[in-house]
């Protein structure tokens, strides 16, 4: 097993205003502290490919929210970097990534980086929608071993 490095934070982004305050706060934490590097991860979990009328259809769904996503996780490193966290501790991690939920793909993410922390924003669902579409950080709070969650609402 790889050792986790504590030093490494990773926020899981989704461009939404939740997000927005999870950078917010992890910025306001380390800004001018030495000695941590922020991965910003964003995962593109594109529908099923039978959800799409041809495979050009799907990749044109996936290079349309790459530029979206360009936009916003750009403007989330600027926002780290303004605050006094230092421009070369800050990476920017975009992926594509099959599999069952959203949360074991940020989480295997994680793994993959050895990060010790990840941060991400509540969604903020109601019960009945929690109850139908599940809770990626209710998940992640639940499933994250060996590590430190922490949730922004």
């Amino acid at each position: 097993m790889n050792r986790l490095k504590n030093n490494h934070i990773v926020i899981a982004v989704d461009g939404s205003e939740n997000s927005r305050r999870a950078v917010a706060y992890v910025g306001e934490l380390l800004g001018g502290l030495k000695g941590f590097m922020v991965t910003l991860l964003h995962v593109i979990h594109a529908p099923e490919e039978d959800f799409f009328s041809s495979p050009l259809e799907r990749e044109r769904w996936i290079k349309s929210g790459r530029k979206k996503v360009e936009r916003w996780i750009t403007e989330y490193r600027d926002m780290l970097v303004a605050v006094g966290v230092d421009a070369g501790d800050v990476s920017i991690r975009a992926i594509e990534r099959d599999g069952p939920s959203l949360a074991q793909l940020i989480l295997a993410e994680m793994q993959f980086l050895e990060a010790g922390t990840i941060v991400l924003g509540r969604q903020g669902l109601s019960p009945k929608e929690e109850f139908l579409f599940g809770s990626v950080s209710k998940q992640i709070v639940s499933h994250a071993r060996n590590c430190t969650v922490w949730v922004v609402q």
